[in-house]
């Protein structure tokens, strides 16, 4: 639970303050009081009669009545004062500095369960055991530096690690990004990162509060929890980047399908962001840029599109006095999938009439290395009012101490307040030009050093799709056969080829015609109605193709007949399976449960390519449109599925449509564990499951 006295207390006890400003005890003390805290703060040290100019208390038993007590003392300490307090001095609020824990011992976790009963006895939040503290307007109760600048427009930023969230703040902090407030939740005993989302969703107030909030988290213990309250606050106008750390895993596990290999607890995650609407990061210096990115977004207006979904990708104007930044950026941004369009017509022609001889004004805007302030400005300009064709504008400008650039940031300060197109400034020159860019900073603006990061960042951004939308698409699944099928089936493995045919049926998923035999005369009629060349495949071995069990093209009985022969001597061979063959691009489906999650649902390219490139997307069960396209769309090799060098592309709606359905199946349907598609094939008109497997665990 989090309180009014967690976040605004009235008076702070800082129990184990001390003067020493190197130990966390003493840094806790300096913090809120250089924090400017308005209310009364209280200090508990057996040792000591004054502590930093504050009167100090001998023992927390003479005490008055205090709010929110911090304790900076031995875990062993802990759970008797945190009784005594909560039971004598009204204490509603807890944040334990202390580590010696759940995260060390045995013992530890009885200690830390002890305060966690006690806190919920007495109805107070507790923070910790285990972290950085608590940061925001109200008090800086945090033994750590750099403390950000803080503003109630800034970033809301909770973390896992106490030690990751002061280096994030160190990146934050170069870049100009101003904060709201840093949680630091450490073991999350009682408030974890989802709950505090779901403090700032249930709470949100649109005019005062962040609509900017970043996440770094080691541990996602109710990843439905997560779901529902970072989702809820995107749709209410907020931004969410996060980190996931610890999503890999050492070394190979066997896995008995190409999707047991490939959904991996990271898989699980990625799909849980993009179902939420989260931008995802993978370090700090992208989570921060990010968070720069954000905060620009928000003060332009109108914001541009910010989704892969819209029509018009995101079109920048480059202007650099550095040819070789702009080129870079010009590269970055264009793999991201985003547009620098050619500048050109009368607008282009006047602007390169008013820069220097020698100027380029096609895009990027290259102003020359002597262009000062009065030509910055007018490059700017015309990128604002004169070129319809531009959404964005990225500012490269540094010095090579020749001069200084007071004038130029402040015509760069100007122009943020005034566009309403977002300008991105890029200002490399750190140590050179260091002064002019702090005082640049203290403004209130951002700064992205490097053009390439911004441009990473930017394309991780404009891929995240939307939150979902919450309503399950059940047309065209036959749940009451499903249940029926489901519930029919005697114990766990692999089932039967027409067991898979029945339940891919109830999806409505189309399946290529085939017929499964151990007699050879059933197989060759089959063929026969349904017309060569066919398939055939062995029935029994998991992986067909590593024992030879797959024979392509057949085109006459007696070829049939002689890998009829063949199949049924492989080892585990119960029979052979006879398609109709079909051309198209090979694609794959899987899906694998996975705990807590529920059903982690892949697709891309499919066939003997799957985990050879594994260029796989995810997303969580039960999927929408949206986030089916926008798997599709985020493939590597999405160009070869709309078609290259004359080759049309497939059927986009029906691969989609055969997504959405099988997750909606797997919703119904949780016995299933495992399920391969691999491959479908598809063209322009249709999309075809040609073989499948279902693992069903009761």
């Amino acid at each position: 639970m989090i309180n009014r006295e967690l976040l605004s207390p009235q008076s702070i006890v800082v129990i184990g303050g001390s003067n020493n400003v190197h130990k966390p005890g003493g840094a806790i003390v300096r913090n809120i009081v250089q924090g400017g805290y308005q209310g009364t703060l209280r200090i508990v040290n057996p040792k000591e009669d004054q502590v930093q100019g504050i009167r100090v208390f001998h023992d927390a038993r003479e005490l008055p009545p205090t709010e929110l007590a911090v304790l900076v003392i031995p875990a062993k300490l802990c759970p008797d004062t945190v009784e005594l307090l909560a039971s004598e001095k009204a204490t509603k609020a807890f944040i334990i500095i202390s580590a010696g824990f759940g995260e060390e011992t045995k013992a530890g976790a009885e200690l830390e369960q002890r305060i966690l009963d006690t806190c919920q006895r007495y109805g107070a939040s507790l923070i910790g055991p285990n972290c950085i503290g608590l940061l925001n307007r109200q008090h800086h109760s945090v033994f750590t530096q750099p403390i950000p600048k803080l503003n109630a427009r800034g970033v809301d930023f909770v973390s896992g690690s106490g030690a990751t969230a002061v280096f994030i703040l160190e990146s934050a902090v170069i870049k100009g990004l101003q904060f709201n407030s840093v949680w630091s939740i450490g073991n999350g005993k009682q408030i974890g990162i989802e709950d505090v989302l779901q403090y700032m969703d249930e709470h949100y107030d649109p005019e005062h509060d962040s609509p900017v909030k970043l996440l770094y988290i080691e541990n996602i213990s109710n990843p439905d929890k997560l779901l529902f309250h970072a989702s809820s606050l995107i749709r209410k106008g907020c931004r969410i980047a996060a980190i996931k750390a610890g999503s890999s895993e050492s070394g190979s596990r066997a896995a008995s399908s190409h999707t047991g290999a490939m959904a991996s607890s990271d898989a699980a995650v990625e799909a849980l962001f993009r179902k939420a609407g989260i931008v995802r990061c993978y370090s700090r210096e992208e989570l921060t840029t990010t968070g720069c990115i954000f905060m620009v977004m928000n003060s332009s207006t109108p914001t541009p599109p910010t989704t892969p979904i819209s029509p018009t990708p995101l079109r920048f104007a480059i202007v650099t006095h550095a040819g070789g930044p702009g080129v870079m950026l010009t590269d970055a941004l264009s793999k991201g999938g985003m547009e620098v369009p050619k500048l050109e017509g009368k607008a282009a022609d006047e602007l390169k009439e008013k820069l220097l001889p020698g100027s380029s004004v096609s895009n990027p805007i290259d102003i020359l290395a002597t262009g000062t302030a009065p030509y910055l400005e007018t490059a700017i300009d015309y990128c604002e009012q004169r070129f319809d064709n531009i959404d964005a504008i990225a500012v490269i400008y540094g010095t090579p101490g020749l001069n200084t650039l007071y004038e130029a940031y402040e015509v760069l300060h100007q122009k943020i307040q005034e566009s309403k197109k977002p300008i991105f400034p890029i200002l490399p020159s750190l140590h050179t030009a260091g002064p002019e860019v702090a005082e640049f900073l203290q403004k209130g603006h951002v700064n992205f050093s490097d053009e390439v990061t911004l441009a990473t960042a930017l394309s991780q951004m404009m891929k995240t799709p939307p939150p979902a939308p919450m309503e399950v698409q059940l047309y065209g699944i036959d749940i009451p056969r499903l249940n029926n099928i489901i519930h029919g089936i005697n114990g766990n493995g692999y089932v039967k080829p027409e067991t898979v045919r029945e339940l891919l049926e109830c999806a409505g998923i189309p399946m290529v015609p085939e017929k499964v035999s151990n007699h050879k005369d059933e197989l060759i009629s089959f063929a026969q109605q349904t017309g060569y060349p066919v398939v055939a495949k062995v029935v029994g071995p998991v992986h067909k193709s590593d024992v030879g069990g797959v024979t392509l093209n057949i085109r006459t009985p007696e070829h049939l007949s002689m890998e009829f022969e063949r199949m049924m001597k492989i080892e585990g061979a119960t029979g052979v399976m006879v398609q109709k063959m079909l051309k198209g691009t090979e694609l794959f489906i899987g899906a694998k449960y996975e705990e807590r999650f529920g059903h982690v649902v892949l697709c891309g390219l499919g066939g003997i390519f799957v985990e050879a490139l594994k260029d796989v997307q995810s997303g969580l069960a039960p999927l929408s449109y949206g986030e089916a396209y926008s798997m599709i769309h985020s493939l590597r090799g999405y160009k070869i599925l709309k078609g290259t060098r004359g080759q049309k592309g497939i059927n986009e709606q029906k691969y989609a449509e055969i997504i959405v359905r099988l997750s909606t199946l797997l919703r119904f349907a949780t016995e299933i564990k495992e399920i391969d598609i691999n491959p479908l094939l598809a063209d322009a008109d249709s999309v075809t499951a040609v073989d499948a497997r279902i693992l069903i665990e009761k």
